[in-house]
């Protein structure tokens, strides 16, 4: 995947995974690179990839048992088919945990990606979310 976007540093945290949790990773970083061709990679936190284009889209966090993908939309990008698993009432990022053997959402992963993106580009969440 050459792009001048990405990031090598990604490459090595995904390549330090196991196999199962480098599969879920890289399929993430396909759709959130597909939801819109300007998506920037990067390393925030010392060692977390980030994804980002005007704020934050999303970040990914490998536990033993699961990879957490975080989404950065203030709790406003609306999850009809439920995809989120933690953090609803979380100010700043809800949660999407995906364990091994189980299947990535795409459809609604990368929707919610484009209305994240969308509202990065529209002033981010916090001032789409602010009464004025």
């Amino acid at each position: 995947m050459p792009r001048n976007n990405t990031d090598q540093r990604i490459d090595v945290y995904i390549q330090a995974l196991p196999e199962w949790q480098r599969a879920i990773c890289r399929q993430v970083r396909e759709l959130v690179h597909a939801a819109d061709p300007e998506v920037v990679e990067t390393i925030k936190r010392t060692r977390q990839p980030y994804f980002v284009l005007k704020g934050n889209i999303c970040a990914l966090l490998a536990a033993k048992a699961w990879v957490n993908i975080f989404l950065y939309d203030g709790a406003i990008v609306p999850d009809p088919q439920g995809i989120i698993t933690g953090g609803h009432d979380n100010k700043t990022a809800r949660t999407v945990a995906i364990r091994q053997g189980e299947k990535i959402n795409a459809p609604a992963l990368t929707a919610m990606f484009k209305q994240i993106i969308a509202n990065n580009r529209a002033g981010g969440w916090r001032r789409l979310k602010s009464p004025d």
